[in-house]
């Protein structure tokens, strides 16, 4: 993880990271959603990863591991998990890629090899105003997606 990008001390508040997958549970409870073995696993899977996994991904991982779980279950606890807002889905082209985080951050990918890095990014407060001048919305929150490759030694 990257550390805050700041030059502000009075950013837009940010939502706190999950640290650890008992908090998940416990939001999930909290919510009134069911723990049910499969869907321990698949948050289990995520929040160990720490990466950006489709579905097929995660099915696959969990099943090299001797979980054995199915398609549909990984697809509908994925689905049920990111409607709640306990993990993040990002539609890309060549489909839907799960998280661990449900923060509003900001995304970094490789043009190369696709890897995406999640990143804390808190922008100046004046260009925030600025922003908001130009379009009259109130900013509430934000999330960048940048783009680059890795720089050569």
């Amino acid at each position: 993880m990257l550390p805050v990008l700041t030059t502000d001390p009075s950013p837009v508040p940010q939502a706190p990271v999950l640290a650890g997958v008992d908090e998940v549970y416990l939001r999930c409870r909290e919510l009134g959603m069911r723990l049910s073995r499969q869907r321990r696993m698949v948050l289990d899977l995520l929040w160990a990863e720490k990466s950006h996994l489709s579905a097929r991904d995660i099915f696959e991982k969990l099943n090299d591991q001797g979980r054995n779980i199915g398609h549909t279950s990984v697809y509908q606890n994925l689905e049920a998990l990111q409607s709640a807002g306990v993990i993040e889905c990002l539609d890309r082209a060549n489909g839907r890629l799960y998280g661990y985080r449900s923060d509003p951050h900001s995304h970094l990918t490789c043009i190369e090899s696709g890897e995406i890095l999640d990143l804390d990014v808190l922008l100046p407060d004046d260009l925030l105003r600025r922003i908001e001048q130009h379009t009259g919305f109130a900013i509430e929150s934000y999330t960048l997606h940048l783009s680059g490759r890795r720089r050569s030694s």
